[in-house]
């Protein structure tokens, strides 16, 4: 006979099929009287499982609760599920990046190695469609386990024109804007916010000590780092238009707009070339003036002359 935990494991799984068991049925599957089924279901409907009675069959079915009880899953179960949870941490799905990392950051950290090892496999050789830079799957959790346990992460980074530095980091939070992921995370060396993109960063393991979590940036500030912060240009233009209207035309991940009056507003962005900045100004459809940088003010004039001598005289 089983031990009593081990039958109560063996009953959840039994009823976490899509089917109805009459207790005859469960007594027989777990080698125990109809009596001892009965007190094993009161057992799992104290710790929170919503199991059912069915009518006429005097039998049982795993129902739906108020909460969420843990869940237990078969090996192919496992494997699928975590698949699922890396692809729509890349961002096949709008809207649950980050709630995917964390379930994913919750099952692997209790999968046997074995599953693991599929898992990896899988994903190898399968092809996920993604918009934006690849973020590897071990990086992303190696930093969202990090942010979650509230350990120093140090790590080698890529900046935007290629060099590399070493940071050290209190990682405090991941978010997922515009098809990419981003760090952010309290910078020790500088003693100050900063963002980082996944997809330059490389964790050095094992991680470091723990830290006292700091109060975290609001978003707007987060979302403000991340549309300026570790580009090789950074935009600045006064545009002759409401905030509300220049809003419309600029996610907040794209730029940042600050009303100065009632009809200017200033727009800061950022970009790794000259051309991406351009097509920012060729949409927003209102007229405005270049603050800064320079080279951004030469290139938009060569590209008028271009563009101009392009057009055939009347």
């Amino acid at each position: 006979m089983l031990e009593t935990s081990a039958r109560l494991l063996k009953l959840l799984s039994l009823l976490q099929s899509p089917r109805d068991w009459s207790g005859t049925a469960l007594a027989d599957e777990l080698g125990v009287g109809v009596r001892t089924v009965r007190r094993d279901v009161e057992k799992l409907r104290n710790l929170g499982y919503p199991v059912d009675a069915v009518p006429g069959v005097a039998g049982y079915r795993l129902g739906a609760g108020a909460a969420l009880p843990p869940l237990l899953l078969d090996d192919e179960e496992a494997v699928a599920v975590a698949v699922g949870l890396r692809a729509a941490a890349t961002g096949s799905v709008a809207g649950i990046e980050e709630s995917s990392v964390r379930a994913l950051t919750k099952l692997e950290q209790v999968l046997p190695s074995r599953l693991r090892h599929r898992i990896n496999l899988l994903q190898t050789v399968a092809v996920t469609p993604s918009g934006g830079p690849s973020v590897q799957p071990d990086v992303l959790l190696a930093v969202a386990a990090a942010s979650r346990d509230h350990q120093r992460l140090r790590f080698d980074y890529r900046n935007h024109d290629g060099t590399a530095t070493t940071r050290t980091t209190e990682p405090h939070r991941l978010v997922h804007m515009g098809r990419r992921w981003y760090l952010v995370a309290w910078d020790l060396d500088r003693a100050d916010w900063r963002t980082f993109r996944l997809d330059r960063l490389e964790p050095r393991i094992p991680t470091g000590p723990r830290f006292t979590p700091r109060d975290v940036p609001e978003l707007d500030r987060t979302e403000r780092g991340i549309a300026s912060g570790g580009y090789r240009y950074l935009a600045r233009l006064l545009v002759q238009a409401t905030v509300d209207q220049v809003a419309d035309r600029f996610p907040s991940n794209v730029a940042t707009v600050t009303q100065v009056d009632e009809e200017t507003t200033l727009v800061e962005t950022g970009a790794n070339s000259l051309d991406q900045l351009a097509i920012h100004l060729g949409v927003i459809g209102y007229p405005f003036e270049i603050q800064s940088p320079p080279e951004l003010i030469a290139h938009v004039q060569e590209l008028a002359t271009r563009l101009a001598a392009s057009v055939p005289p009347n």
